[in-house]
């Protein structure tokens, strides 16, 4: 404090004996002959221009080298006290300005894109600072930006040395082994990442999706409890995200060998998320092989009341396989009557209708669906319906031609990319976007639409049978023709 006063009091003291030498020399005529005379005491100075700009120049040299004079002996007294560092701090105080202003530019020039002059910047503050703990990260970040990736990866490993700065370097690395697709390095390097700091949401974000990438399901759902615990991710999102992953980690409940520990899996996912129609199907059929189909419809009944499905439609008659028709139909009523209002609950009455063969009551249900709702499905069906009736040809034709341009059912789409999945998947095959597949209409139809392949033959056995007929009727000649129109 006292020196920093004592610095400003000293240049006050400077600046003014300039102006009042500059305004003598103003003053004193003899300066226009080429001299200055300068009275000190009795004695008498003559200096030509030069010698007095050389005077100046010593006199402010003089006044520096005072200053300069005058902190090195309170850096001494300061060491006589008791501080041990003062003399060094003495000596490195102007190489650490140095380096700290060096420092300074090489993060703005960072921050403005420049890679090389960030780079340049940053190796003259690790010169004059030598703490690479402040240099290193700005030595590799500015390394990357300017495309020398061997001197940012040296400088990485450097920081994974210090204990202190491990964290960054191991980030640093990971994001290098993202960008090259070494995807089994990155996990380790996100694990050892994730335990130095379990806190850090991007860590978090990364391990988690690696993780699910590599399909980890367990070691996923272990990372996302941590990102509950943490905070950084939302209660409810939470649950239906390991509800995905649970569904994940029991996808393979169908095969012939289920085991009891798969189809707790399952079960445990639709209890996380009921509205999850993969989790009800999986949890369904996974009651239905302990013959326990009391529970197996009523996770059915309870996805079909938050989103009607095929798939849920296709495990319902798994749960009774060899009911009569009269039963089937009284239970499917049973459940469309859940969301009566639905497009997939008409739809699946109408199915019904027709594979019975009741044709009015398929058509009658079919008439309910609005016309903007009519996709290709509803179309097929009601041209089924059509023709199951024996109705006009015609207008059979018309709504075939109609379904071939009409927009096409619900697909499993992505949400982030807008990719067509053939089937549920955890992630995205396309963006690799985790939880990301919704069922909805996708924003471009797809090349193939699905129909009950049981209801075609109504289709093909009739046009089968015109087929025959028409070959016939054009084969007959116009003379016989005619005598036929005349009976």
């Amino acid at each position: 404090m006292l020196l920093s006063l004592f610095k400003i009091v000293f240049f006050i003291v400077i600046i003014t004996l300039v102006a009042l030498c500059i305004t003598y020399l103003l003053d004193n005529e003899q300066t226009f002959l080429g001299e200055v005379f300068i009275n000190i005491g009795t004695t008498e100075f003559i200096l030509s221009p030069i010698q007095t700009v050389i005077f100046l120049g010593l006199v402010i040299f003089l006044a520096i080298l005072v200053l300069k004079l005058f902190s090195l002996c309170l850096a001494i007294l300061s060491f006589i006290n008791g501080d041990e560092t003062a003399i060094s701090r003495y000596f490195t105080r102007n190489r650490e300005r140095k380096g700290f202003n060096a420092l300074s530019e090489g993060l703005l020039a960072l921050a403005s894109g420049e890679g090389a002059t960030a780079l340049a910047k940053a190796n003259r503050a690790e010169k004059h600072l030598r703490r690479p703990e402040l240099t290193n990260l700005l030595i590799a970040q500015a390394a990357e930006l300017s495309g020398d990736l061997k001197t940012a990866n040296e400088t990485y490993k450097a920081l994974i040395q210090n204990p202190r700065t491990k964290f960054v370097g191991l980030r640093g690395i990971l994001k290098q082994k993202l960008a090259e697709g070494h995807t089994e390095i990155a996990i380790k390097i996100a694990k050892e990442a994730f335990n130095i700091k379990p806190a850090h949401a991007e860590t978090q974000d990364i391990l988690l999706q690696l993780q699910a990438e590599a399909g980890d399901w367990r070691g996923a759902r272990k990372t996302l409890v941590t990102k509950l615990k943490k905070g950084t991710i939302p209660r409810d999102i939470h649950r239906r995200r390991d509800a995905v992953l649970a569904l994940a980690e029991a996808k393979d409940l169908l095969a012939e060998e289920t085991s009891i520990e798969k189809q707790e899996a399952a079960i445990e996912a639709n209890r996380l998320s009921p509205d999850l129609v993969p989790a009800a199907v999986l949890a369904a059929r996974a009651y239905i092989n302990r013959d326990n189909n009391r529970n197996a419809s009523r996770i059915i009944n309870k996805a079909w009341q938050s989103q009607p499905h095929p798939d849920l439609k296709a495990v319902f008659y798994e749960i009774y396989p060899k009911e009569g028709d009269e039963d089937k139909l009284k239970r499917l009523q049973k459940l469309c009557r859940l969301n009566p209002d639905h497009l997939e609950s008409k739809i699946s009455l109408s199915e019904l209708y027709l594979k019975q063969e009741n044709f009015p009551m398929a058509q009658r249900v079919l008439n309910k669906i609005q016309k903007e709702d009519r996709d290709a499905r509803v179309l097929t069906l009601m041209a089924v319906a059509e023709r199951g009736k024996g109705g006009d040809d015609q207008k059979i034709r018309d709504l075939l031609n109609l379904a071939i341009t009409a927009k096409r059912g619900p697909q499993w789409v992505c949400e982030k990319c807008n990719t067509v999945h053939a089937d549920w998947e955890p992630i995205c095959i396309n963006c690799a976007a985790m939880d990301s597949l919704e069922w909805k209409v996708p924003p471009k139809d797809p090349t193939d639409f699905t129909v009950s392949e049981d209801l075609l033959p109504f289709l093909a056995n009739e046009l089968k049978a015109e087929a025959p007929m028409k070959e016939q009727a054009s084969e007959k000649s116009p003379q016989m023709q005619e005598n036929e129109k005349s009976k």
